[in-house]
């Protein structure tokens, strides 16, 4: 577990990060804008890839044809546009969360569930927030700790000067509380030990790993590579599990929401288990499908080995 940033390395001002540092200063800038003025932005940017193309906006078709087959075909290409206009939100909406602490977003906010998290806190276990990938996900890690510490599971950047812009940006400054700890998804132990001392732990098992430690779920009735992380957690630690969404509602406003507890979790079915949580995340993501992260390869492994993704040849 490490709550350390790269701030510290003098490596970082080499020359071959002085690119990501004008990276970074743009990044800045462009926050300083006003919020709702910061989304209009984004949501042109959102407009501009949408007529570009690309690969990213293929995967959200993709995603949308597959989990919504009910639509026609004009309904779904609406809602893969709609996907990536309030992706172009998020892009903007990251450089104002990481970097202008002068806009004050908890009055923005609302916070429902939060009795449910506080209770089992007071019973002294361990907390698994099951958080999922709404593309809002920056305002919700600047916003949440405020409101309780905890322990973030993610993947690190690879470029550690955007490592450290990540670090700091969702953790938080000034008003806003730090996050306790920052734990590589891949350091189960950390995890494990964080749990087993009581701590909250947020962490989120909707992408596609790959095949090692996961099973086939449903996921808006398609089959997905799923990691049983969830329930090997739960009953190595006796955490309690609570799913967490967070939401942009209209005119720049949020929304974070905590669930009840899961009551008889884990059930000993790995299988039954990991399809319960897909089916949470599910219910909330339909909340507003297009703030979910469609632009990932969700279904890239399936059991017959087919990959969705993958253009057919003439």
């Amino acid at each position: 577990m490490n709550k350390k940033t790269p701030s510290s390395n003098a490596s970082l001002a080499h020359p071959r990060y002085w690119g990501s540092w004008l990276l970074v200063a743009l990044i800045w800038l462009v926050g300083q804008l006003p919020w709702n003025m910061l989304l209009a932005l984004g949501r042109g940017v959102g407009a501009l890839v949408w007529r570009v193309g690309g690969t990213r906006r293929d995967i959200a078709v993709t995603n949308i044809r597959l989990c919504f087959p009910s639509l026609t075909e004009a309904e779904q290409l609406a809602l893969a546009r709609q996907t990536i206009i309030s992706t172009g939100e998020a892009m903007l909406e990251i450089a104002g969360a990481y970097a202008n602490r002068r806009v004050d977003l908890h009055a923005r906010l609302e916070f429902e569930g939060l009795e449910h998290l506080r209770a089992v806190q007071q019973e002294g276990k361990g907390v698994l927030l099951v958080g999922m990938h709404l593309n809002s996900i920056d305002v919700g890690s600047r916003l949440i700790p405020a409101y309780t510490e905890f322990c973030s599971v993610y993947r690190p950047n690879n470029n550690p000067v955007l490592e450290y812009m990540i670090s700091r940006g969702r953790g938080g400054q000034g008003a806003d509380a730090t996050v306790k700890a920052y734990i590589d998804r891949k350091d189960v132990r950390s995890m494990i030990r964080a749990l087993k001392r009581g701590d909250t732990v947020w962490y989120a098992p909707d992408q596609d790993y790959g095949l090692r430690n996961a099973v086939f779920a449903p996921f808006f009735g398609v089959p997905a590579a799923t990691i049983t992380a969830t329930s090997r957690l739960a009953k190595m630690t006796g955490a309690r599990v609570l799913t967490i969404s967070h939401f942009r509602l209209p005119g720049g406003r949020y929304r974070i929401t905590v669930g009840e507890p899961l009551t008889d979790f884990p059930s000993g079915d790995e299988v039954a288990d990991t399809a319960r949580i897909n089916a949470l995340i599910e219910a909330e993501v339909r909340k507003a499908p297009e703030q979910y992260l469609w632009v990932h390869r969700r279904f890239k492994h399936q059991p017959d080995g087919s990959n969705p993704y993958k253009k057919k040849a003439d």
